[in-house]
């Protein structure tokens, strides 16, 4: 089975090079100009498409968020939403803007209202994050506008993930799951990449992925090796900005790095062991083949102190036949350091 879904025109799945999504988020701190310096930097660096977060505060929380403070960060969440959330006339233009550098505009909704912008927006698919895989009737709403999802799944259990996925398939939409791990940054003894081959068993039509919060790219590379079709890090222009994510963000050469490594290891990956055709010239020096190290008469055997094994590796007769041929004797009389052929020998 080779499940496969479609953004725009870039098939996604285990036979097409990664899709690596650089996740601007909210990295912008609520500033459009660095928002667009981003997309810039993204697309400079050879990405394919940008990622940001779509926030409407009043239908995403309530005020007791102003209580709770993120892990990473040391104001309230609803303090950074509300200083980093876009108007839909900012979310409008840095969509047409990334779609001018020839990115695939994509972001994540975090509630009702900011979905149906999106949908307004006419994005062509949804990425959902790992803190609404089990907010089922918000993965409902999404998956009822019948365009690609693709699901973090860090939070979660098999069983937390298997409701979302019977939803998206319900509404028979393509969809893809992210594995993640919910920790900023996530040591790398918390990454798990054994979740990717288990979530592959349980949900043989989904497209694999890789969201990763550890620190460089390592997971990453792994990942593919793995099955990972889309790997996503959070991305920035600048490592000295201000951000709760910009710590664990990837810088533009990084995101280089990534594209180019992920594409490397894809194009590895399968095979078996086997002699390929174009081996044949690095054979002919590095093999060796049976040769003579003395004269030899005609009817002499053949013996540990006549013939040995030496390059290159253009003889009819290879080392492998080495021991097949000691105690038989010679057709003729044979010069040193010559290659044994077949019509030299007789029993």
């Amino acid at each position: 089975m080779n499940p496969e879904i479609t953004i725009g025109k870039r098939r996604i799945g285990p036979q097409h090079t990664p899709f690596v999504i650089p996740e601007i988020g909210i990295n912008h701190e609520g500033d459009i100009g660095k928002a667009r310096q981003m997309v810039r930097d993204a697309a400079g660096a050879g990405a394919e498409c940008v990622k940001f977060q779509c926030h409407v505060i009043e239908d995403e929380m309530i005020p007791e968020a102003k209580k709770v403070i993120p892990g990473n960060a040391i104001e309230s969440i609803y303090t950074i939403m509300e200083r980093c959330s876009l108007s839909e006339d900012e979310d409008r233009s840095l969509k047409a803007y990334a779609e001018s550098q020839g990115l695939i505009y994509l972001s994540t909704p975090f509630s009702r209202a900011a979905a149906d912008r999106l949908e307004k927006m006419h994005v062509q698919a949804y990425k959902i994050g790992s803190g609404e895989c089990n907010n089922y009737p918000l993965v409902e709403h999404i998956a009822s506008f019948g365009k690609p999802v693709i699901l973090s799944t860090g939070m979660n259990d098999l069983r937390s993930v298997r409701k979302s996925v019977d939803i998206l398939e319900a509404a028979g939409v393509p969809y893809a799951l992210m594995h993640c791990t919910s920790l900023y940054p996530t040591p790398y003894a918390k990454v798990r990449l054994g979740a990717l081959p288990q979530l592959q068993k349980e949900f043989p039509h989904a497209i694999l992925g890789l969201s990763d919060h550890s620190l460089g790219n390592y997971t990453c590379y792994a990942a593919v090796a793995l099955g990972a079709s889309i790997l996503e890090k959070h991305f920035t222009s600048d490592k000295t900005w201000p951000g709760p994510d910009v710590p664990i963000s990837i810088t533009p050469q990084e995101l280089t790095q990534l594209i180019q490594g992920s594409s490397a290891i894809h194009q590895a990956l399968g095979g078996s062991k086997t002699i390929l055709r174009e081996e044949q010239p690095t054979i002919d020096f590095a093999y060796a083949c049976v040769v003579t190290i003395k004269p030899i008469k005609k009817g002499e055997r053949f013996t540990t102190d006549n013939i040995w094994v030496k390059r290159p590796g253009t003889g009819e007769l290879k080392a492998d036949l080495f021991k097949d041929i000691l105690g038989k004797r010679a057709a003729k009389d044979i010069p040193k350091d010559i290659q044994l052929k077949k019509s030299h020998i007789t029993s």
